[in-house]
């Protein structure tokens, strides 16, 4: 591959991913079609993933891994795993640390392509976000209120990939410009989780990220991330939201309910809410 930077690897036929070293990044390991077990819960006993990446066409280090198998230099080490789109451009990214290959076998996807068993590890894949980001692939998240569908449980893997697939969909877009009105809708907001999904959704339309915890709502406010302040929030039923964030953060004084906390960080980023 040369030094073909990693923006410009595109796979193609149904590759979903690829894989490139993290500590060189003209080592490209090649493409897969398929990461069975990555977006899957943590495993209970803390060890690493164990992955199956179908349809391989393996290059570099992890090709010369897969002939390693059993001894130390089947550790390929660590590599960012890309999520690929239809055309093959890259949507988003993971660190995977300590890729070894522990299990290699032919692979029906097609003529020279392997199935490979490694175990690796990722803090950051979580369980449910596979489907996200499929929609991001099939160009289905373009709808207001799809993550509505979602269960609670589920709301964090939707905040992560709206994060890490950001600079894909805002394509180079620059923030738009101070004096801008949003609208917030109240009425789906129940916890934390649903209150940054329905920010980002606000203020960067369907599947749009800002913020998922109160430190992250902060950065955004700095700029960067799709809005320029001064801008006006209207939040509409905020009432219904004010009923729901209840929960007590601790302050100085005691504690105070995260709705307004909420507030404080919206008037200290310049920022005017309107309730309503």
């Amino acid at each position: 591959m040369g030094n073909v930077t990693r923006t410009q690897r595109q796979g193609s036929g149904g590759q979903r991913y690829a894989l490139t070293s993290e500590q060189n990044d003209a080592d490209f390991w090649g493409f897969a079609h398929e990461a069975e077990g990555f977006f899957t819960p943590l495993p209970d006993d803390e060890g690493p993933r164990r992955v199956h990446l179908v349809g391989c066409c393996l290059q570099g280090g992890l090709l010369k891994s897969a002939g390693q198998i059993g001894n130390r230099r089947a550790l390929a080490g660590n590599a960012m795993l890309d999520l690929l789109d239809g055309n093959g451009a890259t949507m988003g990214s993971y660190f995977v640390g300590g890729v070894t290959v522990v299990d290699t076998k032919p692979s029906t996807r097609g003529a020279g392509l392997v199935d490979l068993t490694v175990t690796l590890w990722c803090d950051d894949a979580m369980a449910g976000a596979d489907r996200v980001w499929d929609l991001i692939r099939n160009g289905h998240l373009s709808r207001v209120g799809l993550w509505h569908e979602i269960g609670p449980e589920d709301r964090q893997a939707w905040l992560s990939v709206a994060l890490w697939s950001r600079e894909y969909r805002r394509r180079g877009k620059s923030d738009r410009p101070s004096g801008q009105v949003y609208t917030l809708d109240g009425r789906r907001i129940v916890d934390q989780d649903s209150f940054y999904c329905a920010l980002g959704e606000a203020i960067n339309g369907p599947g749009g990220y800002f913020g998922w915890n109160l430190d992250a709502l902060i950065d955004c406010l700095r700029g960067g991330w799709g809005a320029s302040t001064p801008f006006t929030l209207r939040w509409d039923y905020s009432a219904e939201a004010r009923a729901r964030l209840t929960e007590r953060l601790p302050t100085g004084d005691g504690g105070v309910a995260l709705f307004d906390v909420i507030l404080e960080i919206f008037d200290q980023g310049n920022v005017s809410v309107v309730l309503r």
